[in-house]
């Protein structure tokens, strides 16, 4: 027999949900997954294992469900303050336009933000980043755009760095500077973007910038302001993302699309052409039910028009104070298909394989397949479709990251962890 490898770990009595292949849920009855360092080397059925296999440790998970680690594809966990009264506010009639034109909305996080320290607003995004990562979420997505000045905005991109180092997490960092107008630019929506630009390249020097994104709309920015915005990543080697056709179709995804976008997210007043453009493009529609949801929207996204046409379809939670405070990927999940009628099948690979395709990680995350990197999450369910359906509930026994075990969900005491 050979000598048992110091790199490998063997988990095994698992039921696999492997979301390989382009459909269906990839299922494995009695599969097993070796592990070797930080990558998957090997999954399938026990009874397929290499002969001779010798790992330095084994973990037998009694017949329970295993799935891809969950990945967030759009949060905005970097601020300061809260924005209840606007809540209040909205349940009393007032929009969400009305409060941004008062000088509510965006700016009031804008203002908290900036007046917050780095370890101030680090102490803040912790425990956001925390109670995702207990439901099973090992990669996640966070923006910028409550800093809205070069020193500020940088800040930010700092902090959400410093998360995925001093976490057992996967960052990736976008560039939201194209939010909203900061006060100090008041009637100069064309000065600011071109400020903005001028930001761009300094920030990627520094390290800080995985993509840029844009906010496209009547209360944020126009197309031809987004485009410049654009123009300036694609300079810089960065791929784009949009916030587009939230409030109302301002044909933000075709103009995306015409850049190739990694994603175009929430895209309630998407149109036909715009689903086409985004389509051709290969061009991922995260969808977010809880700001739709915390908005008490009526127009759900075009659903059976974007999976006529082929386009794939994730699901986030798009944390933010403003408009979609919840910290559940799962219950976005659920929402998913309430609200929004996918199946639970595309729920899931919409927080794994096409969650990760909207951050340019699909290569290496998003499905249990040899040689992506070994996160995965095992749960206290029989069938992934549980996923959808159970809410108020988080069945996530354990969670490994990167071939490392995480500690269990901070909802319950954890297991004691079998040295690796």
């Amino acid at each position: 027999m050979k000598p048992a490898a110091a790199s490998l770990t063997l988990w095994r009595g698992a039921r696999l949900a492997t979301l390989a292949g382009a459909g269906g849920w990839g299922l494995v009855e009695h599969g097993a997954l070796l592990v070797d360092g930080a990558r998957l080397a090997w999954v399938g059925a026990e009874r397929a294992l290499p002969a001779g296999l010798r790992a330095a440790a084994e973990h037998d998970l009694g017949g329970a469900l295993v799935t891809p680690g969950l990945v967030d594809c759009h949060t905005h966990l970097v601020y300061d303050g809260q924005r209840a009264r606007e809540f209040e506010l909205r349940l009393q009639g007032a929009s969400y336009e009305d409060i941004a034109r008062a000088g509510g909305g965006i700016r009031a996080t804008v203002a908290a933000t900036r007046a917050a320290g780095d370890d101030a607003l680090f102490a803040a995004a912790r425990p956001r980043a925390l109670a995702l990562m207990s439901e099973g979420v090992t990669t996640l997505e966070i923006k910028s755009g409550y800093g809205l000045s070069l020193d500020d905005e940088a800040r930010c991109l700092r902090v959400a760095r410093r998360l995925g180092r001093e976490l057992p997490l996967t960052v990736r960092t976008t560039s939201l500077a194209a939010h909203a107008l900061p006060p100090e630019f008041d009637g100069r929506a064309d000065d600011y973007i071109d400020a903005v630009v001028q930001w761009l390249p300094q920030w990627q020097r520094e390290g800080l910038v995985d993509a840029v994104d844009a906010f496209c709309e009547r209360i944020g920015f126009s197309t031809a302001q987004t485009r410049r915005v654009f123009d300036a990543a694609r300079a810089l080697g960065l791929p784009v993302k949009l916030h587009a056709e939230q409030l109302s179709d301002m044909g933000g995804a075709e103009l995306a699309a015409g850049y190739r976008a990694l994603s175009c997210d929430h895209l309630e007043h998407l149109s036909e052409s715009g689903v086409r453009a985004m389509a051709a493009a290969g061009t991922v529609a995260v969808l977010l039910p809880g700001a739709f949801y915390f908005l008490r929207e009526t127009k759900v996204p075009p659903v059976a028009a974007l999976r006529a046409a082929g386009v794939p379809i994730a699901v986030a939670s798009d944390h933010n104070p403003g408009s979609s405070p919840g910290l559940s990927l799962l219950l976005m999940l659920h929402m998913a298909c309430t609200l929004f009628r996918l199946t639970p099948e595309e729920a899931v690979r919409g927080v794994t394989l096409h969650a990760a395709r909207a951050i340019g990680l699909a290569g290496s995350h998003g499905t249990l397949e040899a040689g992506k990197q070994a996160d995965f999450a095992v749960w206290d369910i029989e069938h992934p479709n549980e996923l959808a359906y159970w809410f108020g509930r988080n069945p996530c026994r354990r969670v490994v990251r990167a071939g490392r075990q995480r500690a269990a969900p901070l909802s319950r005491p954890p297991e004691p962890v079998e040295p690796a």
